[in-house]
């Protein structure tokens, strides 16, 4: 068998390792080359795929297979400017960019078309991160104008009721009243001061955090105050991921929230699991250092589920689908989410639970000399 020649198997390197989905059509509309992105992308091997006629893979997915037909007619490059949602054998369908380029022989006769897809999901959550941080910064600073004229009545309204308490005889029933006023007074500045977390200017006190040790206390943690309900709490953790440059108080407000808000979703003996992972084939890229990969913990339970309705407006704050609760647990985590340049995402189906995943970059943690420095 001759050789492969250096320059082809150069090609045939760039091909495997583009992120991109390489599909060739030959003139016959057979596909004749499916790259790794490619199989991920559709969910379908390259042995399912190769010489396979590509109405086949693509059926039902009427605006790409125009798409292909009038490239391979009319043998030339398309585009396509919005998103379609690729139809897939195995999960939920993926938002892809297609081009179309005419493959021509070593004759310059048209020998088919390529297609490439490209998947936009980390592009949608990107966009959807950004929309979300913006909606929370307008909220910051118009809480921030507010909280000064607000905070100074109830500072007055509080110490005119705690003169009032002092002021009534001990067996006096006005004194619930003023126990009342006193209560709710503080609670509204409660609510102020976690909105004033949504403006204040980002100051985390960055160190080596072990993410297991983290998360593994706040199950500990959880599982106590959850015994009359019998939540039962699965760790799944990589023992592999290292400590992460990151706030470890921050951290364990966000993964307390949401390991809570899973184990109060759940029924009766309800299930929560928290898994996590090194997702490589994402980089998170900052100027002057190094890409990294990013490390996702995901929160799952087994409870009653999220409505697409209710999805539209889970980081809103002040929505919350609680008895009790301010609504601005998951709008403060999603702060510090994206304080630690990561991405926050939520998916779930009404009866099948719910999971939330945490993106953050695996950055390594700096050395006291480096910190010094």
């Amino acid at each position: 068998m001759p050789a492969i020649p250096k320059d082809a198997t150069l090609y045939l390197r760039v091909l495997e390792n583009m992120e991109e989905a390489v599909i060739a059509i030959d003139r016959q509309g057979k596909i004749v080359l499916y790259n790794p992105a490619a199989q991920i992308c559709t969910g379908l091997s390259e042995k399912q795929a190769l010489g396979k006629c590509y109405q086949t893979l693509f059926k039902n997915q009427t605006k790409l297979l125009e798409l292909v037909e009038t490239a391979l007619k009319k043998s030339r490059s398309l585009f396509n400017h919005e998103d379609l949602m690729l139809v897939r054998s195995t999960g939920a369908p993926l938002p892809v960019r297609v081009s179309l380029s005419p493959n021509f022989d070593q004759h310059g006769d048209p020998d088919g078309v390529i297609l490439m897809l490209r998947d936009l999901t980390q592009v949608r959550e990107l966009q959807e991160a950004i929309r979300r941080s913006e909606t929370l910064s307008m909220l910051g600073t118009l809480a921030a104008g507010l909280a000064h004229e607000i905070k100074n009545p109830l500072g007055g309204i509080k110490g005119a009721a705690q003169l009032l308490n002092m002021e009534l005889p001990p067996e006096s029933t006005l004194k619930e009243y003023t126990s009342v006023m006193t209560r709710e007074v503080d609670r509204v500045n409660d609510i102020i001061e976690e909105l004033l977390d949504l403006e204040r200017p980002p100051s985390p006190r960055l160190g080596a955090v072990n993410l297991g040790r983290l998360l593994s206390d706040i199950v500990l943690l959880q599982k106590e105050s959850q015994r009359p309900k019998q939540v039962d709490f699965q760790l799944k953790l990589d023992p592999s991921i290292p400590a992460i440059r990151a706030d470890e108080k921050l951290l364990v407000r966000l993964f307390l929230n949401l390991i809570k808000n899973a184990a109060e979703a759940v029924d009766h003996g309800g299930q929560v699991i928290i898994c996590s992972r090194i997702a490589s084939q994402f980089r998170y890229n900052k100027p002057g250092e190094k890409p990294v990969p990013l490390v996702v913990i995901e929160v799952k339970d087994n409870g009653s589920g999220i409505t697409p309705e209710q999805m539209e407006h889970m980081f809103t704050p002040f929505y919350t689908t609680k008895d009790r609760g301010t609504g601005l647990g998951l709008a403060i985590c999603q702060k510090i989410v994206s304080d630690h340049g990561g991405f926050l995402k939520v998916e779930s189906q009404p009866g099948e639970g719910t999971q939330f995943s945490v993106s953050l970059p695996m950055l390594r943690p700096k050395t006291n000399q480096e910190a010094t420095s």
